[in-house]
């Protein structure tokens, strides 16, 4: 059983890291992992980093590997950013901790899962470690694309790129790793258009799927004014209540473990000057997750909705490529008879400038509005 098992569907760059842990000669201090969302870019960095740690390049039974997929090996250090970027106190930590030689193996590995998120200074906070490399430390960048990346950094690493999986080798995984029927499986990553953790979620909730069929019958269903105003506060409800379905329940137990080990009881109602402002620092920095959380639900949403126009071009076409959403079929063939082949895809046009729109800071109610509104059916 190897390190490399549940990287899928990426050959050619399991291959170039493969071939680098083999042989110094093409190994480099700094590697960036470029890819789709959902197509394994952290999975394929662990992956890499428990190769490189472990005695037999990557079994994948030994301590070394197990420690390192688990995320607890003394020589990895991962960082997963939750809020809108990284920060660059974080960046100089980081650069710090290269410094240091490694522990017990051969190397010391820094993972950082979301390099897009460095701003400017935390960036340039980086940028001397990479400039002149401590020997035995390698560093593991991912990031959707080259260009999500500062240019000082992405020209001080290499480049391996990640391409979507294929569905069959998504719903296998999900059936091999998670033990998800394998009808389900295939219905999960098609629907997820093969983005590995989102399919997982699909997979093993029902209510995850039924959110997932109100918005792609949005489409269907905007036909006025007031329609559109509607679909746009529906979008912007599903996003609210998978936020706080995910964030109510983990934001209190990390409230309640942060008292407990600052020494005072968390069912106080008054709490000590000292303990209240790092509660405070907590909240701001839970607050600030929620925020990045409900914009990636909004925009995942967004990426449901254009799938089922999609799949009306694809229809309308006669294309005997599947559909993302062939349990919808009904819905599909209604949406290629409304609009035309130039209506369609002006309806994508209009989802991805949303998409853009939020990205850039628009608040997001505003831009589903605006989007909404050009979703609008002919009467």
């Amino acid at each position: 059983m190897s390190v490399w098992r549940d990287v899928i569907g990426q050959e050619q760059a399991v291959t170039t890291l493969r071939d680098a842990v083999a042989d110094r000669a093409r190994m480099t201090h700094a590697w960036l992992l470029t890819g789709p969302p959902g197509s394994g870019r952290s999975t394929a960095a662990r992956a890499f980093a428990a190769a490189l740690l472990c005695p037999d390049g990557g079994c994948g039974t030994c301590h070394e590997c197990h420690t390192v997929l688990d995320g607890s090996h003394a020589d990895l250090t991962v960082m997963a950013t939750q809020g809108l970027s990284i920060q660059v106190k974080d960046a100089r930590e980081l650069a710090q901790l290269a410094q240091h030689r490694p522990s017990v193996g051969a190397w010391r590995v820094i993972v950082i899962e979301d390099a897009d998120r460095l701003t400017e200074r935390a960036a340039d906070a980086l940028l001397k470690a990479l400039e002149e490399p401590v020997e035995r430390t390698v560093w593991l960048l991912c990031a959707p694309s080259v260009e999500d990346v500062i240019i000082t950094i992405r020209s001080r690493s290499r480049h391996v790129r990640l391409r979507t999986p294929p569905v069959a080798a998504v719903a296998e995984l999900l059936t091999r790793r998670d033990g998800i029927e394998p009808a389900m499986a295939e219905y999960a990553a098609r629907a997820a258009q093969s983005h590995v953790g989102l399919a997982r979620r699909l997979a093993r909730d029902e209510g995850a799927r039924g959110r997932r069929r109100d918005i792609l019958r949005l489409a269907g269903r905007i036909r006025s004014l007031g329609d559109a105003m509607e679909a746009a506060a529906n979008l912007a409800a599903i996003a609210t209540q998978e936020q706080s379905a995910s964030s109510a329940e983990r934001d209190a137990a990390e409230k309640t473990r942060l008292v407990e080990q600052l020494g005072a009881d968390p069912e106080a109602r008054t709490q000590p000057p000292h303990i209240r402002s790092q509660v405070a620092a907590l909240e701001k920095e839970q607050k600030t997750r929620a925020t990045r959380f409900g914009r990636d639900v909004v925009d995942r949403s967004l990426v449901d909705l254009l799938s089922i126009y999609r799949d009306a071009l694809v229809t309308q076409a006669g294309s005997p490529v599947d559909l993302v959403n062939a349990d919808l079929a009904d819905e599909v063939r209604t949406l290629a008879g409304a609009l035309s082949s130039e209506q369609l895809l002006l309806a994508m046009d209009a989802i991805g400038t949303a998409r853009e729109r939020i990205e850039a800071n628009v608040p997001p109610l505003l831009a589903l509005e605006a989007m909404a509104i050009s979703l609008r059916l002919p009467r």
